[in-house]
């Protein structure tokens, strides 16, 4: 018997709206977005009545390796076969294994691991060892951003998730994201850590400088404060090397990474962090806990994970398909110039800027009549976020693209007819 489908479209959301959200429900059904996933395979997802998108949104880079990946599928029977969750209290073979590949794929003398479920737990963590570390309560992040709904994390992000749910931690500072001047103004010696996504995805992609992450390290350098890279979105591949911040050259503190580390079937986060800030959880190793953090069974799918990105040529491949993206999104914009204002593009990392922000909306709604899954950016709802799976084939670029001038020409037509 088959798992989907067990139900018709209209009762599988009529008990979604009483039982999970009524409000996803009624946003849906106002937004025309009645999409219920299916079959899922590789790039792809199916709505119960055969409906076929391509995954351009991946859950934020949860699918970077697409749906189902066989490998991944495989890795998992056969970690049930033998493993359980474990005791997150004891020493665990799994955890050690997992950790000693990430440690390997990251620079520098990051090379201790602790393990979690989601991102905002990682986040939450990250910050916690930065202010035993350091002593300080200060927290400086970007305007706009997001980190997750968890305590610390959802301090650390934009006002209107946090807004409604009182006062929280204090000690949090936001600043423009890119604005060194601003970051310099606000850094002292009351700051236990800097936390900036690489590529801020909510915030609709905007790309900093060359020099901007150089200076955030000579920043923290200077004032002693905990460089942390949220990587939850921009990490394992996603900007065409392992982190996105290798990218920029530099070595951060702590990296924080999720969702794609998971495989799209084991949640698992973790954060990585340098050698010298290890003394506090040697001294205190049972301070910080995560039931299921670093559950066995996901440390067996995200070595796999890590093991397929890890392979010579993954990362080739991802930056040239990165590069016949960047062509054929700038045959776009010359054809679109007035709906299309911007590119922004690290890697597979990329943000369409639109000319209003009723257009990020519209794309979302378009890419529903065009074959794409996609979706806008919550804190700039001008740009339309694209975010495809790590493994498409140059004909799937080529679908992508011819989907996005569809899509284009859609929001075009309904702003002149408006």
């Amino acid at each position: 018997m088959s798992l989907i489908g067990q139900d018709s479209r209209e009762r599988i959301i009529e008990r979604f709206a009483r039982h999970v959200s009524s409000g996803k429900a009624a946003f849906f059904a106002q937004a025309g977005i009645d999409f219920i996933f299916g079959r899922r395979e590789g790039p792809y997802v199916w709505d119960l009545a055969g409906r076929r998108l391509l995954d351009c949104h991946c859950n934020g880079g949860v699918f970077n390796l697409g749906h189902r990946h066989p490998r991944i599928v495989a890795a998992l029977k056969s970690a049930a076969d033998e493993l359980d969750i474990g005791n997150h209290h004891f020493i665990s073979e799994h955890r050690a294994l997992l950790a000693e590949r990430l440690a390997g794929l990251s620079a520098g003398d990051l090379n201790r691991v602790v393990f979690g479920v989601g991102g905002g737990e990682a986040i939450d963590t990250a910050i916690k060892l930065a202010r035993a570390h350091t002593g300080r309560p200060g927290v400086i992040s970007a305007l706009g951003g997001y980190h997750g709904h968890t305590g610390l994390a959802l301090a650390a992000g934009d006002e209107q998730y946090r807004a409604p749910f009182g006062p929280l931690a204090p000690g949090f500072t936001q600043v423009p994201f890119g604005d060194l001047d601003a970051l310099a103004a606000a850094i002292d010696e009351t700051t236990a850590a800097v936390i900036f996504e690489t590529i801020p995805a909510t915030l609709g992609m905007p790309i900093p400088s060359e020099e901007f992450y150089r200076g955030v390290r000579e920043l923290c350098d200077r004032h002693g404060a905990v460089m942390i890279m949220d990587e939850v979105q921009s990490g394992l591949g996603r900007c065409g090397e392992v982190w996105g911040i290798d990218t920029y050259g530099i070595v951060p503190d702590i990296i924080v990474t999720g969702k794609g580390l998971s495989g799209g079937l084991y949640p698992i986060s973790a954060i990585i962090y340098r050698e010298h800030l290890n003394p506090f959880l040697h001294e205190n190793p049972f301070i910080h806990i995560s039931t299921f953090g670093g559950a066995e069974l996901g440390c067996h799918v995200a070595l796999e994970v890590l093991s397929i990105i890890a392979e010579p040529g993954f990362l080739d491949h991802v930056r040239w398909i990165a590069g016949l993206l960047q062509e054929g999104l700038a045959v776009l914009q010359r054809r679109h110039p007035a709906l299309l204002v911007e590119v922004r593009q690290r890697g597979m990392m990329i943000g369409l800027k639109m000319a209003s922000e009723a257009c990020g909306p519209l794309m979302t709604l378009a890419g529903f009549h065009h074959g794409l899954l996609t979706v806008y950016a919550n804190n700039d709802r001008s740009v339309s976020q694209l975010l495809p799976p790590l493994i498409i084939t140059e004909e799937q670029v080529d679908e992508i693209l011819t989907a996005l001038d569809g899509m284009l020409g859609w929001v075009e037509g309904l702003q002149q007819t408006g």
